[in-house]
């Protein structure tokens, strides 16, 4: 049956936000339909302000009127709803990881972007703690084989890459010589995927009253 777009699920993302990426993958490969709403986040739109006062995103609104704003209850909503891959199927596994991607690995990821916003250590000492705390165990997780909890892509891969892929963009040069040979084949594996570039189109800026946009 068809949904009308005042049915779908409303996704407000940001295209180059790393927690909406790992959402739009999930979204994707689940095949679940929404309407994708690209926001400036220097000018949210007060539906995004009303759907969630955090106004982080990305935020999805389902249309029972449900709100989702944090980027893995997206990603393991819409795997529950359907998971083709088998992304769940070690989940539990991937907790830790993803615990330490989301904490101290992002605050040294920024630290080591905007050094001038956290000054308390320099850009190097940031992308040393970063190293330490993520990309080498990622690199020796990667020893076995080419993704990072078993033969297949897994929940871990897709939440950890949209930031070790935010973090090897800040100093290309430097990535190219990390001595990281395994997770540099595994960002471009991941990063020329048809499925990572099905969810980076360029969307204008959302509007009330614009057309929907699918994803």
């Amino acid at each position: 049956m068809a949904h009308s777009a005042a049915m779908l699920p409303i996704l407000y993302s940001f295209r180059r936000c790393p927690y909406a990426m790992r959402a739009r993958l999930a979204l994707r490969v689940a095949g679940i339909a929404l309407e994708i709403r690209e926001v400036v986040l220097k000018n949210k739109p007060a539906a995004l302000l009303a759907a969630s006062p955090k106004a982080t995103v990305p935020v999805l609104v389902l249309p029972d009127g449900r709100v989702m704003a944090e980027s893995l209850d997206i990603m393991v909503w819409a795997l529950t709803e359907h998971d083709p891959e088998g992304w769940l199927a070690r989940a539990e596994a991937a907790q830790p990881l993803i615990a330490i991607n989301d904490g101290p690995f992002k605050a040294a990821l920024d630290g080591y972007k905007y050094p001038e916003r956290h000054p308390q250590m320099t850009r190097d000492q940031h992308r040393a703690q970063a190293v330490a705390l993520q990309l080498q165990p990622l690199e020796a997780l990667l020893a076995p084989g080419p993704w990072l909890l078993g033969p297949s892509p897994s929940l871990a891969d897709m939440a950890l890459f949209p930031f070790v892929r935010q973090f090897a963009q800040v100093d290309r040069a430097w990535w190219a010589e990390a001595g990281l040979p395994r997770l540099d084949a595994w960002l471009q594996r991941l990063a020329g995927s048809p499925l990572f570039e099905s969810v980076m189109h360029r969307l204008p800026p959302w509007q009330q009253g614009d057309a929907p946009h699918r994803l």
